[in-house]
């Protein structure tokens, strides 16, 4: 066995020492450990997120009144599909959902968009290690024949397809919503969720709030 001088191990050491001063005039930046978050890209999307919102409710709240989903004046295309699909989500779940607050439990739902910058860090995950299980795994299958060979290259893409399905094409996105959903008994909150999730930037235009309140309508006078 190789034994390290022991000068070279003391001169490593000091240097990672040296890495981390004990005083400094502002705190290090670090990154946060790995994390997942969905990328929202069909309506359909929506509708899984209004139905896991509805289980939530169903698990966190003992009390059985009806409940009452409130309908913002001042909504996106994704809040008015949000609030119809939570609504049915609701029901078919079990729950009375009233056209009106009055005996009623409310259950409000807020999002919020943000944009971070275009030049946000890419991160993305490495397949190098799960394509070589893939081919692996492929390569104890059948013969070593032409046709068997086929198979496994076949197999291998198959399964490196698999794995990598998990994972959103394309660039991580500038845009994210945040959707809140709480449940209130009057003055007092009962329940609140919040999740993050990542939208296609060319979707924005679908989370961003429209207020109808403001719109005019021009109407032409006859002679």
């Amino acid at each position: 066995m190789k034994v390290r001088p022991v000068g070279t191990a003391l001169a490593l050491a000091a240097i990672v020492v040296g890495c981390a001063t004990p005083y400094s005039e502002a705190p290090f930046a670090t990154n946060f450990p790995t994390t997942k978050q969905l990328k929202v890209q069909a309506a359909s999307h929506w509708n899984t997120i209004a139905g896991d919102v509805a289980t939530q409710i169903a698990s966190k709240l003992a009390d059985r009144r009806p409940l009452y989903v409130t309908q913002s004046v001042t909504k996106s295309p994704f809040d008015r599909a949000f609030g119809n699909q939570l609504i049915s989500a609701l029901i078919s779940g079990g729950h009375t959902v009233l056209k009106n607050p009055a005996g009623a439990l409310t259950v409000e739902v807020d999002t919020q968009v943000v944009s971070f910058s275009s030049t946000r860090p890419q991160y993305r995950h490495t397949g190098t290690a799960t394509a070589l299980t893939a081919g692996v795994w492929a390569l104890h299958v059948g013969e070593a024949t032409a046709g068997a060979a086929l198979a496994s290259a076949i197999i291998a893409t198959d399964a490196y397809t698999w794995f990598q399905s998990e994972f959103a094409s394309g660039a991580t996105p500038q845009t994210e919503i945040i959707v809140t959903t709480s449940i209130s008994d009057g003055n007092q909150y009962l329940s609140r969720n919040t999740s993050v999730y990542y939208v296609a930037d060319s979707d924005k235009i679908l989370y961003e709030a429209v207020d109808v309140s403001s719109r005019s309508i021009k109407v032409m006078g006859g002679e």
